[in-house]
């Protein structure tokens, strides 16, 4: 089937109470395992590419993952992640991203605010969705400094302004996570979640997934999330297969490269198995 947007299967996901994933992949190898996982799981999916149109590998490399989303036959969105200008969404759009993520969330209100509103004047007049953050998801290296000083936060007094001036069709926001690894132990604000989720109709986005215990993950779906962004946690998985491919007696390049897509599919079939969206499409 084509790319499609994945707004419509966002929507489902929020009246069922369950969340729709999205893995960043880097390379062929991952992508072709997070594929086959798709298939397997029959569950709607986001392919996400990070900062890959600033390399000259990009617009290749975009072919690729779009010729695999229109060969699935479950709804699959290629979507650019973390996108940083207008100029970048663009791009993105240009090479058949059907939805496309401005961040501007560590931009002053106003400028977030005005950015956004360009990048969904141009999604929009193109079939594509936009994601905007709201808040700011720190690293997991200044975990203790910042998420767990509940710096970056989301605002929900701000929210409703936010999306009726954006127009943005979902938000990610804040609310205890971090990207790559954590030093110290998560701490979520779930009540700040439903306080966000009764503000506003649009679905939420959850990043810095990877770290999270399973209860966890439940219950910030429950509480109102309905799209996960998992990166670090595949990362970590295939480079322990690479290496353990490598010290095998038979090892091999091609070892190496067939435990990359065994990890990405294991992975990503546990998360959509977790998170609700297997059998789903």
């Amino acid at each position: 089937m084509p790319l499609v947007s994945i707004r419509e299967e966002l929507d489902k996901a929020q009246a069922g109470q369950y969340a729709v994933p999205l893995y960043d992949v880097f390379e062929i190898k991952a992508a072709e395992g997070v594929f086959e996982a798709i298939e397997e799981k029959r569950a709607p999916a986001i392919v996400a590419i990070y900062d890959h149109f600033a390399a000259e590998s990009g617009e290749s490399f975009a072919a690729f993952i779009r010729t695999m989303a229109q060969n699935a036959t479950t709804p699959v969105s290629m979507m650019l992640d973390h996108g940083n200008s207008f100029e970048q969404c663009i791009k993105a759009l240009s090479h058949g991203c059907s939805d496309v993520m401005y961040d501007g969330s560590k931009l002053p209100l106003e400028e977030n605010i005005a950015n956004t509103k360009l990048v969904v004047r141009a999604a929009h007049a193109v079939g594509a969705c936009v994601e905007a953050e709201l808040g700011h998801v720190g690293g997991g290296d200044d975990y203790i400094e910042f998420g767990a000083q509940r710096k970056g936060f989301t605002d929900p007094d701000i929210v409703e302004r936010f999306v009726a001036e954006t127009g943005v069709d979902f938000l990610a926001i804040a609310i205890g996570t971090a990207h790559g690894l954590y030093k110290g132990e998560p701490q979520l604000d779930l009540e700040l979640l439903r306080q966000i989720r009764s503000r506003v109709d649009i679905p939420l986005v959850l990043h810095g997934g990877s770290g999270l215990s399973e209860e966890q993950f439940r219950s910030t779906i429950e509480a109102g999330i309905s799209k996960i962004n998992i990166a670090t946690d595949l990362i970590i998985t295939a480079t322990r297969m690479m290496i353990e491919a490598a010290k095998a007696e038979d090892a091999s390049y091609f070892l190496i490269l067939k435990r990359i897509r065994e990890a990405y599919k294991q992975r990503t079939g546990y998360y959509f198995d977790l998170f609700g969206a297997s059998g789903k499409a």
